[in-house]
């Protein structure tokens, strides 16, 4: 099976500019981080993939299974390190940087995306290496029965037995290894999920607490305005009774003029 020479949107590690708070150097070395390893997984992509093509031809040997056993044990911890990276990421993002929050979500694309990739071809590489190794030991056990001689049968038998369970020992325990290299990608896409829900949580409960906040401006500005409205009417009633103190004052001033004048 060949796959194309594009190997996902990130060909090289970019460079990634982040502009936030002080914990801005922080996201920005994760965020680095996370680049660097995409990019690398792409290259083990092409590595597992060169690899696929080689097993069971003339050029396949133990050299070639060395390179493949190595190169899925450092690429499956540099996939699990970015998953760390990620969610050290989202709690800086969860002190409520949505600008930062959707660059999370762009790289953690990009993750799930190569890492879907490298588990696909690594089932294939695995599959491909089991179907040889039960290839090689059934002409292996073809060659030794055809040489067997007449006089010796029984001896031959013998020791043919010895050598097939040697040889199912082997082969299951290169099967076990084959497996176990396999990266647990559905732990991984558990772990980001659980991210993203949490995350989720994180986003609701700060839009939560802006409404919230919203609420009680909007509730202050209308008590404000009720407030000016009461002192609006007290201040008229005041005028009022000024008024009218004046007017009284003013008929009993000339109550007292007439009187007075009598």
């Amino acid at each position: 099976m060949s796959y194309p020479h594009s190997y996902g949107s990130i060909t090289s590690p970019p460079a990634v500019d982040f502009s936030g708070s002080s914990n801005s150097s922080e996201f920005n070395s994760y965020a680095d981080n996370v680049v660097t390893n995409i990019y690398t997984i792409n290259s083990s992509i092409k590595t597992l993939d060169n690899a696929l093509k080689v097993i069971g031809t003339k050029k396949d040997n133990q050299g070639v299974r060395n390179q493949i056993h190595v190169t899925q044990l450092s690429t499956n911890q540099i996939a699990s390190a970015t998953s760390r990276n990620i969610h050290k990421m989202k709690l800086i993002v969860a002190k409520g940087d949505k600008h930062k929050l959707l660059q999370v979500e762009k790289l953690e694309g990009n993750f799930k995306d190569t890492v879907g990739r490298y588990y696909k071809l690594q089932k294939e590489v695995a599959n491909k290496q089991k179907s040889h190794l039960l290839l090689q030991e059934y002409v292996t056990s073809e060659n030794a029965s055809g040489e067997d001689l007449e006089q010796e049968r029984q001896a031959q038998k013998t020791r043919e037995m010895a050598f097939e369970q040697d040889m199912l020992l082997e082969r299951e325990s290169r099967i076990r290894q084959i497996e176990s290299d396999i990266l647990d990608v559905n732990q991984i896409m558990r772990e980001l999920g659980s991210l993203v829900h949490v995350q989720g949580e994180t986003i609701d409960s700060i839009e939560n607490s802006i409404d919230h906040a919203v609420g009680n401006i909007e509730e202050g500005t209308e008590q404000l305005i009720k407030a000016s409205r009461y002192q609006s009417r007290y201040r008229r009633k005041l005028v009022y009774l000024v008024l009218i103190g004046l007017v009284i004052a003013a008929i009993l001033i000339g109550i007292l003029v007439s009187e007075f004048k009598k």
